[in-house]
């Protein structure tokens, strides 16, 4: 499989860890679009959130509990912050894994695009 996240969460690219455990890998985006911008991903390959399912779906719950304790740790969960999923091409997915970016550090507006 040539999955970059995969290759991430290997070992075999080089990243910026922010959180590991057993299910999810953390790691700063390195194209931040805030002040803090870190992309959380399933240790097991799911290609998108079109595929998460009853076997699963247990692994998005690890990954808003490691959104949780990423915020906490850097300091920022108090203040606020935004935790976005994209699927598909429409949705700006550009990297068939699934993944969550986790944006603070500045006031996020609403509508985002």
């Amino acid at each position: 499989m040539d999955c970059l996240f995969c290759k991430i969460i290997n070992g075999e690219i080089p990243s910026t860890k922010v959180y590991e455990d057993e299910f999810v890998y953390a790691f700063n985006d390195i194209e931040p679009q805030a002040p803090v911008h870190v992309v959380i991903v399933p240790k097991e390959h799911i290609c998108c959130a079109n595929k998460i399912n009853a076997e699963n779906s247990f692994l998005v719950g690890k990954i808003f509990e490691a959104a949780a304790k990423i915020a906490e740790d850097m300091g920022f969960a108090d203040k606020g912050y935004r935790v976005v999923n994209n699927c598909g091409e429409d949705g700006g997915q550009t990297v068939l894994h699934l993944h969550f970016h986790l944006l603070a550090g500045r006031n996020l507006g609403w509508p985002p695009g």
